[in-house]
């Protein structure tokens, strides 16, 4: 008698049903998900300015802060400071980027420069850019300089640590593939580093972008005269929170712009991926 045969169910009985299989994956993506939690926390905070929970002096109402930021637009103060802000970030983003990657390929394609750069990078990077304000103040005063200074500093290393690490998990197969084809350099840069670097340097740029807003907040918090950060320490000298909570809702949607806008690039640059977020 074979195997086939015992295996096979006796009459007027019907094989046992299969087990569907268990999903793993988070499941489809949700239309607007990324609205919930914002829109949570605003319901919450409404809520509990109607019932008193949160005193008004504390924590301005929703509608408050509306009317606040409808003042300011009026007045013409809030697009102003915006605009200050903006460039300087904008500034202090794209020169770190800028120097971050060069630094990154520098210290990704050779021995020599890695053992140069590398140490002094990751030095840095457990040092906070903030923590170099007093010593940038003593350096290049109180202007526009030391502000991008810090912002450019906020940036840079995100860039460089992401993008290098791209840069060393490229497969060896590639670069043997590159010297097998007897590629140019310029050739091999175009076609196997820089694609290989992407995803890593993209990453960079998700932390760089929120790097960049955070260094404004307290660059601008000094001896500033114009920006948001500027419009919020006068308001604090005021006691009016709902300036305060309209800058840091500005801040938040700014940095939220800014990630989206990067997430959007990777997603673009990187359809050829199947992840996990897919």
């Amino acid at each position: 008698m074979t195997a086939s045969v015992l295996a096979r169910p006796r009459a007027g009985t019907t094989a046992p049903a299969r087990k569907p299989r268990r999903r793993l994956r988070p499941g489809r993506p949700i239309r607007f998900g990324a609205a919930i939690g914002p829109l949570l926390l605003l319901v919450a905070w409404a809520v509990g300015s109607a019932t008193g929970w949160l005193d008004s002096r504390t924590l301005s109402a929703p509608w408050t802060v509306v009317t606040t930021a409808g003042d300011l637009i009026s007045d013409g103060r809030l697009q102003d400071n915006l605009a200050v802000s903006a460039r300087r970030a904008g500034l202090g983003l794209v020169i770190g980027t800028v120097i971050g990657t060069v630094l990154a390929l520098v210290a990704g394609l050779s021995r020599w420069g890695e053992a140069i750069l590398d140490g002094p990078i990751q030095i840095k990077r457990a040092i906070p850019a903030l923590a170099l304000v007093p010593l940038l103040i003593l350096w290049l005063g109180i202007g526009e300089q030391m502000k991008v200074t810090t912002i450019t500093l906020g940036v840079l290393v995100p860039v460089y640590i992401h993008t290098h690490n791209g840069l060393r998990g490229i497969d060896s197969r590639y670069v043997e593939l590159g010297e097998s084809l007897r590629l140019r350099p310029a050739v091999f840069l175009r076609r196997i580093v820089l694609p290989g670097a992407l995803p890593g340097f993209l990453l960079g740029m998700r932390f760089a972008v929120v790097g960049a807003w955070l260094a404004l907040v307290v660059v601008e918090q000094i001896n500033s005269t114009s920006g948001i950060g500027y419009m919020m320490d006068l308001a604090r000298q005021y006691g009016q929170t709902d300036v305060i909570i309209v800058g840091l809702v500005l801040y938040g949607l700014l940095g939220l712009l800014s990630d989206g806008a990067v997430r959007l690039v990777q997603r673009r640059a990187l359809s050829w991926r199947r992840t996990l977020a897919d």
